[in-house]
């Protein structure tokens, strides 16, 4: 399988149960080592590298299981993400400096998620769209490069998923995006261009109208949604 995102595009990958997803995720990451192949970022081989280093090369990543803090704040959440870019990134038991800036660029985030009046509630007490909302935060506040969203639309409805859907959209002008997603309406409505996975394999990569009208991709993953 050769697989290409292009800077500054959403970037999505389909494809039924089973097709090699996730499992595409976790060797972009690290938490898998391919036992083939090499994958490039930004011209740099991380083959291998363990999930830490291509997180600080500018790689990050959400999960299908939203991965926050629940005991801690919306606020604290955030600001452990940006702590991690900086030289305190293990001080976690150090008293907070007012004066170390992480405080105020934490609301800034929350402000851009449109959570900045939860920024003092604790994450567990968020709806399930506003988790997945500052999962996606958590990862952007780890100024990456290249953010890879895992099913971000999961489990929402009506305006939750619109929300998702305009807030990776404001990602996308400043980060790439690669996106995996069930949601088809949501993938063809916000991809520059989508890969269509099935049983590890590539069948088709193109536009979203490209993969609308794509008999095979039609046959055994759109169906009737086309």
């Amino acid at each position: 399988m050769n697989l290409e995102v292009m800077e500054g595009s959403i970037h999505s990958v389909i494809g039924p149960n089973g097709a090699g997803k996730t499992t595409l995720f976790n060797l972009l990451t690290g938490f898998l080592k391919p036992s083939a192949g090499v994958i490039i970022f930004n011209g740099k081989e991380i083959t291998g590298l363990p999930p830490e280093k291509i997180s600080k090369l500018g790689v990050s990543r959400s999960f299908q299981i939203t991965s926050i803090f629940p005991d801690l704040t919306v606020s604290e959440n955030v600001r452990i993400a940006l702590q991690s870019r900086t030289s305190m990134s293990y001080r976690f038991l150090k008293k907070l400096s007012i004066g170390d800036g992480l405080e105020e660029r934490s609301r800034e985030v929350l402000q851009q998620l449109g959570l900045r009046e939860k920024a003092d509630l604790p994450a567990k007490h968020l709806s399930h769209g506003e988790k997945r909302i500052l999962d996606i935060g958590i990862g952007v506040a780890t100024t990456p490069q290249l953010l890879l969203l895992d099913e971000p639309a999961s489990g929402l409805v009506g305006d939750e998923i619109a929300r998702v859907t305009n807030l990776v959209k404001e990602i996308s002008s400043r980060v790439t995006v690669v996106l995996v997603e069930h949601n088809i309406d949501v993938v063809l409505s916000i991809s520059d261009r989508i890969t269509v996975l099935y049983y590890g394999g590539i069948i088709a990569e193109g536009s979203p109208d490209e993969i609308q009208s794509n008999a095979e991709v039609q046959e055994v993953y759109l169906g009737a949604a086309c």
